[in-house]
């Protein structure tokens, strides 16, 4: 749930119930994808450049995703949002692609290119038609290879920027999002803001998004993967005559620090709403640790009871969750819009308490992994999705193939794991609230 900005064209745009005859509500954060059986994936280096392919016959479609490695860990206070403006101006013209050309060209091939920054990485991706790849590749490359970098284009851009950031104070969601990442990122690389802050958009020049390129751009944080009816030697010869021939660096990918905040934490924005924010985040299992999986089951779990007895049965929120956020280190959550946050909070740990002490149902919970199943298909059967699980799984866990591996170790959930992962990680909650203070019963909070 962390705030993160997809450029798209030229736009910004930023469980088990404890009935057991209900059937179990799935949180929309506990989806991955599984390869079809139309597809093989390989892992080679073209002179520097890491690349995985998965093929997949079936279809017509090729994304090309090139992640550009670190994240907040490559940024500063003062430098934040500059990766992601360097790839949001390089729509603005390029050495072979000059002004409007970019926009242009890709329109006329019915190919799109985004971008998009995250904590542990920024990613620009092609999505094209395998008849357009190559063509819709030169102009995608020359983005990453040579932007031109105009001062009026980036001017322009920079002030679409500052809207964006600006605007996110004063949205309350947003808001109630920014603040529980302060609370849980306290001295950690990830406090730092990927898309920049009005303070540090508004400092940036474009002779430091140059140096930044220069510097910055190199093989060695790069991590492509391509999805589609493509082969090796295709993607190779791509490689080979374009990114392969930048500099290479020195970067090497290691795993995130741990986030290691302990304790409970509360931090208001008090504004006279009609409706309440509350988030907060706990730090969980490491990707490569068994409890990640099960985590990740838990929080299904809550999530459809808090479903079942916020939402439908109270009518008390239109909007709750116990979120899962996917990283190198899980990170738990709760969170809810409501109207009134002290009854949703006793229902809450109510049903928390119950996941951490009584053993959920054997067959709610078989249920619950074929419908984590389904979601794996449904969710993220596209090409643009299989690429972003392939390279979570080869940066988190050090293996494309654990993608592939995850039902596998959903099965091996049991209901003592469930009940298990939920008494140890889903205690001391960070908590940010956004809406009226006086409608807040802090107590309450120290439960969690």
């Amino acid at each position: 749930m962390r705030a993160r900005m997809a450029l798209l064209g030229v736009a910004l745009m930023a469980g088990v119930s404890h009935n057991a005859g209900a059937l179990p509500r799935m949180s929309p954060s506990a989806t991955m994808v599984v390869a079809p059986d139309t597809a093989t994936t390989t892992k080679f280096d073209v002179n520097g450049v890491s690349v995985i392919l998965r093929r997949n016959t079936a279809t017509e479609v090729v994304v090309a995703s090139l992640y550009l490695l670190g994240g907040t860990r490559q940024l500063t206070p003062a430098t934040a949002g500059i990766e992601a403006m360097v790839l949001a101006t390089s729509e603005r013209g390029t050495r072979h692609f000059p002004g409007a050309a970019v926009r242009q060209r890709t329109a006329r091939l019915g190919s799109t290119i985004s971008i998009e920054a995250s904590d542990d990485w920024s990613a620009i991706g092609l999505h094209a038609i395998r008849a357009t790849f190559d063509s819709t590749w030169a102009i995608f490359a020359d983005r990453v290879m040579a932007p031109t970098l105009d001062p009026n284009e980036f001017a322009l851009m920079r002030d679409q920027f500052l809207t964006i950031a600006r605007e996110k104070s004063t949205q309350p969601d947003d808001a109630a999002t920014e603040l529980a990442d302060s609370l849980l990122y306290l001295n950690h690389p990830n406090s730092v803001s990927p898309t920049g802050t009005p303070e540090s958009i508004s400092a940036i020049t474009v002779a430091q998004l140059k140096q930044y390129h220069a510097q910055q751009f190199v093989t060695s944080r790069m991590l492509l993967v391509v999805v589609g009816n493509v082969d090796r030697a295709q993607v190779e010869r791509l490689v080979r005559t374009t990114l392969s021939t930048m500099p290479r660096g020195t970067y090497k990918w290691t795993s995130p620090p741990a986030v290691t905040t302990t304790g409970r934490a509360l931090a208001i924005d008090n504004r006279l709403l009609p409706t309440n924010y509350l988030l907060g985040y706990v730090p969980g299992p490491a990707a490569t640790d068994p409890d990640y999986t099960a985590l990740r089951v838990a929080t299904a779990v809550l999530s459809g009871r808090l479903f079942t007895e916020v939402r439908s049965r109270r009518n008390l929120s239109y909007a709750v969750e116990a979120p899962f956020l996917e990283r190198g280190q899980a990170i738990g959550g709760l969170y809810v819009t409501t109207g009134d946050p002290n009854q949703v909070l006793r229902i809450m740990r109510q049903e928390l308490t119950e996941l951490q002490t009584e053993s959920v149902d054997p067959v709610g919970l078989k249920r619950l992994e074929q419908q984590f199943i389904t979601e794996y298909y449904l969710k993220n059967e596209t090409n643009s999705d299989q690429a972003n699980v392939l390279a979570r799984a080869e940066l988190y866990q050090g293996d494309f193939r654990a993608a592939d591996r995850f039902m596998d170790g959903l099965r091996r959930v049991t209901p003592d794991d469930v009940r298990r992962v939920a008494r140890q990680y889903l205690k001391d909650f960070r908590f940010a609230y956004v809406g009226d203070a006086s409608k807040l019963d802090r107590a309450l909070l120290n439960q969690f």
